[in-house]
């Protein structure tokens, strides 16, 4: 595929990416209008916790399933049938009024959404030239936090008039509108070459391989910092920092506006100059400097400050790491490989989600949590220090003609 197959491709591109942000919108809206919904129905801050913590964690059981189809079957076929169950799942989630049945929605909810994450970006990756394949997995993820700046800025705004079950609905009904125009500009799914099918029992063996084990270590890290972080900021700013809804909201839309074009700009930096373990290891050493003042910060504008130092990093390292191991291993289980860096990634969302909730409640306070989100990026470097073997090993075998095992 050339640049100008690419550049013919943009109106699919930029539907894809609008697709993946309605995931955002909703995601971001539970986080944003988390003390409204904590007092309509009456939730501890644990709780509370829990209905983003019971999605991410049938999302990352789902992470592997869903890769497995995305390389048995359509990529297409599974993202359509998430969207809409996502979209659906979110009208049903504004007429509920019992916890209970707001917590199994959003489980449902994360096994849809999981069916939307690794095949919509196998879909965005065939819209790019195989050499572009980080650039293409940031741009993915960017639609995700292009919607939150809009949630942030606005949703505060919107929320007195119209309140957060209408929000709610309104975000189903312009996913799904998204998700019919992209059908229609995309066109029949093209056929894919046939190859040795996929076997749901090569797992094991790939989990074995060291830059899978390794790379799923900083996977785990990535999200327990973006979800944990982006998901309690704004009851983090409301309830320890005294800001109201509207403020927190502005804040979480500057961090937003932050981080979206730096995601894209990590994969093109990446695929650049071809140095993804530098992308990535600068991100977790600013993470670490950050979370570790994030409470300590004096003011607003130290506040900010902080702030906006994480939303640099917090996801720009997004699709480096993922075209890591199958620059290692090769594109033939490109979908169980990353559909298992995605499960970790989610299984970090998941314990550090519900985690942050906990401490607030035992502690009074975010910031043990945040600190230990700190300790973890620290982790995450060594990690990143002990693939630098295997990356340069894989180099050189390139180099030499020798194909990924």
């Amino acid at each position: 595929m050339t640049i100008s197959d690419t550049r013919a491709r943009r109106p699919v591109i930029t539907l894809l990416v609008v697709c993946q942000s309605t995931i955002g919108l909703i995601f971001g809206g539970i986080g944003l209008f988390l003390p409204l919904i904590r007092s309509d129905l009456g939730l501890s801050f644990t709780e509370a916790g829990t209905l983003a913590a019971a999605s991410n964690l049938t999302y990352a059981l789902m992470q592997v399933p869903s890769g497995y189809l995305a390389d048995r079957f359509t990529p297409r076929r599974l993202f359509v049938i998430g969207l809409v169950g996502m979209n659906l799942l979110a009208a049903l989630f504004a007429v509920l009024h019992s916890y209970p049945l707001l917590l199994i929605d959003q489980a449902l909810a994360g096994f849809f959404r999981a069916l939307v994450f690794t095949p919509g970006m196998l879909l965005m990756t065939e819209l790019f030239p195989p050499g572009r394949r980080a650039t293409a997995m940031g741009l993915y993820v960017v639609g995700g936090f292009s919607s939150n700046i809009l949630l942030s800025a606005v949703g505060p705004l919107l929320v007195g008039p119209l309140g957060w079950r209408l929000l709610f609905i309104l975000f189903a009904c312009s996913g799904l509108l998204a998700l019919a125009l992209y059908r229609f500009l995309a066109g029949p799914a093209p056929e894919r070459p046939r190859t040795d099918p996929v076997r749901f029992a090569e797992l094991p063996g790939l989990i074995r391989q060291r830059i899978v084990q390794l790379t799923g270590v900083i996977q785990f890290t990535r999200l327990a910092v973006a979800q944990g972080f982006t998901f309690w900021l704004p009851t983090y700013l409301v309830v320890d920092r005294g800001q109201s809804l509207a403020s927190a909201g502005l804040v979480a839309a500057v961090a937003s506006a932050i981080s979206a074009p730096v995601n894209y700009l990590g994969g093109y930096l990446s695929d650049r100059i071809n140095r993804p373990l530098l992308v990535i290891g600068g991100s977790l050493a600013v993470l670490t400097v950050g979370l570790s003042l994030l409470t300590y910060a004096p003011g607003m504008a130290g506040l900010l400050g902080v702030v906006a130092l994480i939303s640099v990093a917090i996801q720009v390292y997004f699709g480096p790491l993922f075209a890591l191991p199958l620059q290692v291993l090769g594109d033939r289980n490109a979908g169980l490989i990353s559909g298992f860096g995605n499960f970790c990634a989610n299984l970090g969302s998941f314990v550090f989600v519900y985690a942050l909730g906990v401490v607030k409640d035992v502690t009074g306070s975010f910031r043990a949590g945040y600190l230990s989100l700190a300790a973890l990026c620290v982790v995450a470097l060594l990690a990143t220090w002990l693939t630098r073997p295997l990356v340069h090993r894989a180099a050189s075998d390139s180099a030499f003609g020798s194909a990924p095992s």
